[in-house]
């Protein structure tokens, strides 16, 4: 799916759209959102892991989870631009 696209599915379904930035690496530690998320990598590479699960996203893949979902996050060296919605 391209960056359009999913922009534009994200509004249609009432998300927020903005873009997110992590410049080099990063561990998130376990956390969870008040707010479900749809997101599109664009740059770089994005490792979520949930339920004991780990799985990579690299630009142009898609995930989504539900508000309340505990996750890690982590980005290699070269970081990660994320296209993301977030819908209350």
């Amino acid at each position: 799916m391209d960056q359009a696209t999913f922009e534009a599915e994200l509004k249609r379904d009432g998300y927020d759209v903005m873009t997110n930035t992590t410049a080099g690496a990063k561990v998130n530690p376990e956390h969870s959102h008040p707010f479900d998320v749809r997101a599109m990598v664009m740059q770089g590479a994005l490792t979520l892991t949930r339920n004991g699960k780990a799985q990579t996203y690299r630009p142009g893949e898609t995930f989504s989870m539900p508000r309340g979902c505990l996750h890690f996050e982590s980005y290699g060296d070269e970081g990660a631009v994320i296209l993301l919605g977030r819908k209350f």
